[in-house]
């Protein structure tokens, strides 16, 4: 009876942690850092190297609509934490929390001016014009479309991590987009001209939108948590990696129609190009290092919408790695140490100047 009663009172004080102060559950961002640029939106961050080991810096570019902590989920399982124990010197572009009034944000005004820019500044404080660009999802794409464009010479090495780009390959999603574009065609709409503002998406809108990608995981998950209440470490896990699902980011409308065009409606990035503006990013253009990651059981960007990119760029050194996991857990799911972020190290070593 005693031990039932202090099993009681043991769920009751997680579960009231758990959805009255999850805050105090949260894992998530402990691996210090120091902003080095700040722009009222865009910040760049530094984690420096337990013991600098490689010349070339490592630079986060992640995608829009993501908050920064899927990237230091938990302290063991923390890709920059991992990082720089590795003895690589990183650098992330934490693009901030646009609101309406950055609607108006492109394609172009991330790959063009901001990312072009924060780059500046990584070279400016590390003192090393070469540079490994790391891109999960559109961060991927943003990167990809700047090397395009920019000629960059001193873009090292690439790693695109679930970047979709054949997207009509993209199973049945792939095939829907494919299905509302012929039928947007038919209406003669130009989505390309359609007002950024109109596209523009809240951060809670994004957050449902995660979950509903994967909505049999997403209720099961919190199915797991009452089953589980008993467990405090499983509640604090829970409890951190929700911080990252529901604390998602807006959409500015500019970039999300841009990208929406190119990659899933008329699919031009399969083909080897991407439209930025007035200007036209050519995947052919691109000669650095390449590595494309894909996940297994990833639906948002499967194994055939990423490999693509091998058969577009121009780089004569570019690899594939296939690993278990879906969308986010090939860039901080529980198998991405020894599946995706020691193999990356790996590759590095020998392009990134020990």
């Amino acid at each position: 009876m005693l031990k039932t009663v202090r099993r009681i009172r043991h769920i009751t004080r997680n579960a009231q942690d758990r959805f009255l102060r999850p805050d105090t559950l949260v894992q998530a961002g402990q691996t210090p850092y120091t902003v080095i640029a700040d722009d009222g939106l865009v910040k760049l961050r530094h984690y420096r190297p337990v013991q600098r080991k490689y010349a070339v810096p490592f630079v986060i570019v992640p995608p829009l609509a993501v908050n920064m902590l899927i990237y230091d989920l938990f302290p063991e399982r923390s890709l920059v934490r991992f990082m720089v124990e590795q003895g690589f010197d990183v650098y992330m572009v934490d693009w901030g929390s646009p609101t309406r009034q950055h609607a108006h944000y492109t394609l172009a005004t991330y790959a063009c001016k901001l990312l072009p820019a924060f780059l500046q500044r990584v070279r400016q404080h590390s003192g090393q014009p070469e540079l490994t660009l790391h891109g999960w999802s559109m961060g991927g794409g943003i990167a990809l479309v700047y090397t395009a464009l920019s000629g960059d010479p001193d873009i090292r090495n690439i790693i695109a991590v679930g970047t979709a780009i054949d997207g009509h390959a993209n199973g049945a999603i792939g095939r829907q987009y494919a299905a509302l574009n012929s039928a947007i065609r038919r209406l003669g709409i130009n989505w390309r001209r359609i007002p950024s503002r109109w596209a523009y998406t809240p951060g809670w809108i994004n957050a449902i939108g995660f979950k509903l990608s994967d909505p049999v995981n997403s209720a099961r998950s919190y199915v797991d948590l009452i089953r589980n209440l008993d467990d405090r470490e499983f509640v604090v896990q829970h409890a951190t990696q929700s911080a990252f699902k529901d604390r998602l980011e807006p959409y500015p409308g500019g970039v999300i129609r841009d990208w929406t065009y190119s990659v899933w409606l008329e699919n031009e990035a399969g083909q080897g190009r991407i439209s930025v503006g007035q200007d036209v990013a050519y995947l052919e253009r691109i000669g650095a290092n390449l590595l494309c990651i894909a996940g297994t059981s990833d639906t948002l960007a499967n194994v055939a919408c990423c490999k693509k990119l091998l058969d577009l760029v121009s780089s004569p050194d570019k690899s594939l790695l296939v690993a278990p996991g879906g969308h986010t857990g090939i860039v901080s799911g529980s198998q991405a140490i020894e599946a995706v972020w020691q193999p990356t190290v790996e590759w590095l070593a020998s392009r990134s100047d020990a």
